[in-house]
């Protein structure tokens, strides 16, 4: 028999590969940071050995979930500005308030308590868009989670930088340190085109060419950044976008809400992704993204749950009720974005948008050892007729009992075993109490 670091027996085990292969009483061989071996519990157990064996009975085994689209460190800023237009909320309190209070250690400690959140709801990977983005590159890694990161990119001063060749020269530094990092790996990341000159978007697709990194940015959010976009370069995005050069498979575009018929064309003709948020979308009012169309066309739409201050939290299970029921109600069918379906955007097809295709997404040989146990002994799960319904429609992040990622262990039975939940909890709330005084305190 084969010595293996670890094996978890028992449990319906969903591969989420292609086939969506499901193993009734299936089990799970991992070695070092990859999957080595899935199948049944009586064929593996047979065939391996290991100190570390995980029951996995009453369980669904899984793909953990990949979170397309957030900013880790808005945690610091959950509930601040509710119930307002997206342009008002982030021209009114959300930029006034980072420009006030965001620093490195307000991005350290809030990308901490996001991945918390992020681990103990099941999600493994997760797209990153903020500032002081080095202090989130830290967060992740101490907590064991897989990410794609990179720093906002403006016009205009950042905390973090004084003008915009300061944060390319950032984005640079990061490209170059991370190149071989396991777990981190770097975006380039103008912010939006309302917020991002031509000649910022043309070096900042430069830069992603240079190093082969993906280029993301929040496009066509809603009606009326469309609108603006129109008014400021004299044609619609998605053109303007072509124009520059920047439609290819290495561009990720953040909701798309205001997509017409012409621009998912063209992104799907260039291989362009996309990340689906919605109850942010529904939350600042913003619209109804065209996601059925978007799959039916060919573009690999992934799923996310935008930052803390828009959502208000990021637990993906719940994206993924919303995103089926939404899409549903919104066109009066009930066929549309299926169970299986979901699942897969929030897994297989996050992580292709990711570029992390042959990383992570399924269970299946060869691929990185990121997965997640649920537990089905409750009474919300009971009976279970359909994993794939149970986890669109029942399963909420606090479900999730254990956790994987890169072969590690980092949650088991609820219990985090790489960050102090408690400590990090009690430092998000000393930085909301400096948040707080600096609303009221007089602009310096």
């Amino acid at each position: 028999m084969q010595a293996v670091d670890t094996l978890i027996l028992g449990g319906t085990l969903l591969c989420l590969d292609e086939a969506m292969t499901q193993i009734e009483d299936g089990a799970l061989a991992i070695q070092g940071d990859s999957i080595l071996a899935i199948g049944t519990a009586a064929d593996l157990r047979a065939r391996f050995t290991s100190p570390n064996v995980i029951d996995g009975r009453d369980c669904l085994i899984m793909p953990g979930l990949i979170n397309g689209h957030t900013h880790a460190a808005m945690t610091c800023f959950r509930g601040l500005a509710d119930d307002l237009p997206l342009m008002d909320w982030l021209n009114d309190y959300m930029f006034p308030a980072e420009a006030r209070n965001v620093d490195p250690e307000l991005a350290y400690w809030g990308s901490l308590l996001a991945c918390v959140e992020m681990i103990k709801s099941g999600t493994t990977s997760f797209c990153d868009m903020y500032i002081f983005e080095e202090e989130t590159a830290r967060a992740a890694k101490e907590a064991g989670m897989r990410c794609l990161l990179g720093e906002v990119l403006y016009d205009f001063p950042s905390p973090s930088y004084p003008t915009p060749a300061a944060g390319l020269a950032l984005t640079r530094q990061l490209l170059e340190r991370y190149a071989d990092d396991p777990l981190i790996r770097i975006a380039v990341e103008p912010h939006a085109l309302y917020t991002c000159s031509e000649p910022l978007l043309i070096q900042a697709r430069d830069l992603a060419r240079e190093f082969s990194a993906p280029l993301a940015l929040h496009l066509l959010e809603n009606q009326a950044e469309k609108a603006q976009i129109q008014a400021k370069v004299g044609q619609g995005a998605v053109p303007y976008l072509q124009r520059l050069g920047c439609l290819d498979e290495r561009l990720i575009a953040f909701h798309c809400v205001a997509f017409e018929d012409e621009d998912i064309h063209r992104f799907a003709d260039h291989g362009c992704k996309v990340v689906y948020n919605p109850e942010s979308n529904m939350k600042l009012a913003s619209g109804f993204a065209p996601v059925a169309r978007m799959r039916a066309a060919g573009i690999p739409v992934g799923l996310g749950t935008d930052g803390c201050a828009s959502n208000n939290d990021l637990d993906l299970f719940q994206e993924m009720d919303t995103a089926a029921k939404l899409e549903k109600v919104r066109h009066l069918d009930p066929t549309l974005l299926p169970a299986p379906t979901v699942v897969a955007m929030a897994t297989r097809e996050g992580a292709r948008v990711l570029g992390l295709e042959g990383v992570t997404g399924c269970l299946c040989p060869g691929l990185k050892a990121d997965l997640i146990l649920i537990d089905l002994k409750r009474p919300h799960l009971t009976p279970m007729y359909h994993p794939y319904s149970h986890l669109v429609y029942a399963v909420t992040g606090a479900d999730v009992k254990t956790v994987f990622i890169n072969g590690r262990l980092v949650m088991r039975d609820r219990q985090l075993l790489t960050l102090n939940e408690g400590e990090i909890m009690e430092r998000v709330n000393r930085i909301a109490g400096r948040i707080s005084r600096s609303l009221i305190a007089p602009a310096q």
